[in-house]
Formats: C-alpha cells, structure tokens, sequence
C-alpha cells in the first residue's frame, strides 16, 4: 500500500458533526494543515466523505 497526503482546504465550520469528527480523525486540525497516512480501505473511505474538504496527493 502507499501513502497519500490529506490537505485540508475548505473550512470544517458549518458543516454536519460527521464531517467535523471525520476530519478529527484523519489529524487535519485547521485550514492548510495537511498529513500523511497509510492508503487503506478505511482512509479512503474517509476521503470520500469529506472530498469537498480536503486535496489529496499519492505518494509512489
């Protein structure tokens, strides 16, 4: 598996408690706070939820 880089780029405020907790818990604290996680099933389901949120980049 790869990993990936999560940037957060849209703000969590005013949105729905699942995207806030999702955010949470992939670490992404504030606007252009980015990470870097292992590409699993349960990460790129996380993704998926909040996508209008985050960038995210695939390293090789």
């Amino acid at each position: 598996m790869g990993k990936v880089i999560i940037k957060q780029v849209k703000s969590g405020i005013d949105r729905n408690k699942n995207q806030k907790l999702t955010l949470k818990a992939l670490g992404l604290r504030k606007v252009y706070h980015s990470v870097e996680k292992e590409n699993t099933d349960q990460i790129k389901g996380m993704i998926e939820k909040v996508r209008h949120l985050v960038e995210v980049t695939e390293i090789k």
